[in-house]
């Protein structure tokens, strides 16, 4: 890719993530990103034609450079994904761009699209690591990611995005032992 096309992306998302930030998503147009990050409206326009598609690519920029690289411990993955995961929650553009996706997804499948790639874009690290888990042995085999991955992150979400309250320090590696606990349990019960 044209390193010009690069910078300009770059630019671009990033524009749009701080006016998410400071204005939530009536603030994100493409006259404000094109104002704030010197690119050109047309080439806006020709990347991301309607400003969801602009939301969701900021978001899964954000998302990427938030994950973490999985070392092979399965525990310090478990906690570094999910404190990347906590601390997202917490900022406020992310909180609200979900809070918006997640309601809107209910009556626009454009949204529904947008809520499903962003759950894939951000669980994809968490799947990595519990498969990982899985062929190592660390984990039962027979263990459904998609449950793991329920298991992992949604209290996170369930606190912060349904219960209105912050996740706070210690909570991830309570959600984390408890996981590890009750997989090793019944690995060891089906011996």
């Amino acid at each position: 890719m044209d390193p010009r096309a690069v910078r300009s992306r770059t630019a671009a998302l990033a524009a749009a993530r701080d006016l998410l930030m400071e204005e939530g998503w009536p603030g994100v147009t493409h006259v404000a990103v094109a104002e704030r990050s010197g690119v050109g409206r047309t080439t806006l326009y020709r990347h991301w034609p309607d400003t969801p598609s602009l939301i969701r690519d900021t978001l899964a920029h954000h998302i990427a450079v938030a994950h973490t690289e999985p070392t092979g411990d399965l525990r310090a993955d478990l906690l570094h994904e999910l404190e990347a995961s906590r601390a997202m929650l917490h900022e406020p553009a992310t909180d609200r761009a979900i809070r918006v996706v997640v309601e809107r997804s209910a009556v626009d499948p454009a949204f529904t699209e947008m809520k499903d790639a962003l759950f894939r874009a951000g669980t994809r690290v968490l799947r990595d690591i519990v498969d990982g888990g899985k062929e190592r042995g660390e984990l039962p085999a027979r263990l459904d990611t998609d449950l793991a991955v329920d298991q992992l992150v949604g209290p996170l979400f369930f606190r912060r995005l349904l219960a209105n309250r912050p996740v706070p320090d210690g909570y991830v590696p309570e959600v984390v032992d408890a996981f590890l606990r009750a997989h090793k349990k019944k690995e060891r019960a089906q011996r």
